[in-house]
């Protein structure tokens, strides 16, 4: 006698079991019928092969994409990643060259200011040296035509001596960090005088 109760006759494993066909609900041990099991069509599981073949190689092709991109933006922010801190910088630059551009001949050459004054452009180099360690370059402005990818025109200047769109004037100097714009230079471009 077997006091096992028939699974199917639970209710709550009946509702679990609704929309399952018959044939895999009775005598499960049996093997699945050749219209869509194991022993199915050779020619359909062939196709079934090549597609998952090539899933396998998109999935593939999928991974070094995304490895690469990974790559590309973990040296970005090796290359670019002080670039915030540079441009913050760049302000006290600008700031120690007008201190320098605004000291008189007579400070520069007075003994009890002279030591004050060769300190201020030690400090100057000094930036400078470590702009070009962490590759930051200024950029050339008076002279060149106007460049919008490096150059800002703040004003033009009527002149006769350069040539329309030459940068005559530069008001704040423009940088480069590497390949990539840190800062563009603000410029004055000659024009033709009225």
């Amino acid at each position: 006698m077997n006091d096992e109760k028939d699974p199917q006759d639970d209710p709550a494993v009946g509702e679990e079991l609704k929309g399952v066909p018959e044939e895999l609900l009775e005598g499960g041990d049996e093997p699945v019928a050749s219209s869509g099991g194991i022993g199915g069509d050779p020619e359909r599981l062939r196709e079934e092969l090549e597609a998952a073949k090539q899933d396998v190689l998109y999935a593939k092709a999928e991974t070094q994409n995304v490895r690469r991109r990974l790559e590309k933006e973990r040296d970005d922010a090796k290359t670019y990643g002080a670039t915030g801190f540079a441009r913050d910088i760049l302000s006290v630059a600008d700031n120690l060259a007008r201190a320098l551009e605004a000291i008189p001949d007579s400070m520069r050459e007075d003994e009890a200011t002279k030591a004050l004054v060769a300190g201020l452009e030690a400090t100057g180099r000094e930036l400078e040296k470590v702009f070009g360690q962490h590759g930051i370059s200024r950029i050339a402005a008076v002279g060149l035509p106007l460049d919008p990818n490096q150059h800002q025109a703040m004003l033009e200047v009527p002149t006769e001596e350069a040539e329309p769109g030459t940068i005559v004037q530069e008001m704040q100097a423009g940088y480069m960090i590497r390949d990539r714009l840190l800062r563009a230079a603000m410029v004055g471009v000659a024009k033709k005088p009225d």
